[in-house]
């Protein structure tokens, strides 16, 4: 029972410092499968709570805790709607281990030399479609370090570089440019 306990304070204090403060970081997404050679794509993330601002294959996101924005520069588009909860899920990592907790069992084991944790939540039900969520933490401020993805025979890892909680405001929304054509899907 004290494990079970420590380990959903280790994941309860990870996600309300997610809350509460803004984590910025670049970031590689790693895909693999079984038969293909790994696709990695640069990325870079600003997030608090919900809301984040993100950078990644060319196209700029952001959402302001209703409306989600995505701006392509190659057809000078932004793009306005209101995401599902699904949409957030797969556009946020970090909800969707929020989201797998009550539907998960939940493990937890302390890297070699103790000062990572490596959280796995294994959903109860398979058919959910995912076989397993890892998460690694750094113990000494519970910062994010990599999130592990296993589907079937794909596996997605993301990778944070020089991650870090910075105290300046940022604003999660994205303005069109003069002349960019805005595409308003919001109902």
């Amino acid at each position: 029972m004290k494990l079970f306990l420590t380990i959903l304070t280790v994941l309860s204090s990870f996600l309300a410092n997610l809350e509460q403060k803004t984590l910025q970081s670049d970031f590689t997404i790693t895909v693999s499968e079984e038969v293909n050679a790994p696709l990695n794509y640069p990325g870079k993330i600003t997030m608090h709570g919900r809301n984040f601002l993100l950078t990644m294959f060319g196209i700029e996101a952001a959402y302001d805790g209703k409306t989600l924005y995505m701006y392509s520069g190659d057809v000078d588009e932004l793009t306005l709607s209101n995401p599902t909860e699904q949409e957030l899920l797969e556009a946020n990592p970090f909800l969707y281990a929020k989201a797998l907790v009550n539907v998960c069992n939940i493990t937890e084991r302390g890297s070699s030399d103790g000062k990572q944790t490596i959280i796995t939540l294994t959903p109860k039900d398979q058919s959910i479609g995912i076989n397993r969520f890892s998460l690694r933490v750094r113990n000494e401020d519970l910062m994010p370090l990599q999130v592990d993805l296993k589907e079937g025979k794909k596996m997605t890892t993301l990778r944070l570089t020089k991650p870090a909680f910075v105290t300046t405001q940022s604003k999660y929304t994205i303005e069109p440019e003069s002349g960019t054509y805005v595409n308003d899907m919001r109902l």
